[in-house]
């Protein structure tokens, strides 16, 4: 699929304004995954600890890009397995289930301990890219995932804390960040943008006193990035 993609011009959140922070949060995390895609690792890590140090306002600035390099090192491991997983340049499932993906639940858990996520983070992130990547159910463990990050993220531990009559499912954020990885791997990023602006604004509005400090210190005018694939 093509990597062309027209220039979003975004300009600098208000922080007073939680829709505009949102937002910018939503356009780095996708930066950060389309930086993946195009092997620009440092360019990656810069976007995800933007991202981190706006959600996890418990950390400092270097603990927050402690989180994202953990989170970058794992996707760096999920390539490295799948290119010596190929039969014929195709992705071998059999292969992949064979193989040793501890390395990447290792990054994960250095995310977790530098974020103060529940340790459990680490595992259900491993098996949802296994799965993700082998066939199969990978949007449960994903979802359960992001509701521990999002239990870090609000300091919150009873997140979702749901009425007695609605206890199925890890909460609606979670959800919304699996859709984003629906729409990540159809290269929809201006929906992809649109599904999470509301995940981050539920952090942003739930802790918008100190969001509001570290705005004015971490926030920089974003420059133009590309957004959808043709």
């Amino acid at each position: 699929m093509s990597q062309s993609h027209p220039e979003q011009d975004m300009s600098r959140p208000s922080v007073q304004n939680a829709e505009g922070t949102a937002a910018y949060m939503s356009e780095k995390l996708c930066k950060g995954f389309i930086y993946h895609d195009q092997r620009e690792r440092e360019k990656s890590v810069d976007a995800f600890a933007e991202v981190d140090a706006l959600q996890f306002r418990h950390l400092d600035e270097a603990e927050a890009r402690e989180a994202a390099v953990g989170y970058v090192d794992a996707l760096w491991v999920k390539d490295d397995i799948e290119e010596r997983c190929r039969t014929n340049g195709e992705l071998d499932p059999d292969k992949l289930e064979a193989a040793d993906w501890s390395p990447m639940t290792a990054a994960f858990e250095r995310r977790a301990a530098a974020a103060g996520i529940d340790p459990r983070y680490a595992e259900l992130t491993t098996e949802a890219w296994i799965k993700h990547k082998t066939g199969g159910n990978y949007w449960t463990p994903m979802m359960h995932a992001q509701m521990l990050e999002l239990r870090a993220a609000l300091q919150d531990a009873t997140y979702p804390d749901k009425p007695r009559h609605g206890q199925g499912g890890f909460g609606p954020e979670p959800a919304r960040y699996a859709l984003g990885n629906e729409l990540h791997d159809t290269r929809q990023w201006t929906q992809a943008r649109e599904v999470m602006t509301p995940y981050f604004r539920r952090i942003v509005e739930e802790r918008a006193d100190e969001m509001s400090a570290v705005a004015r210190a971490v926030i920089p005018a974003p420059e133009p990035y590309p957004l959808d694939a043709d």
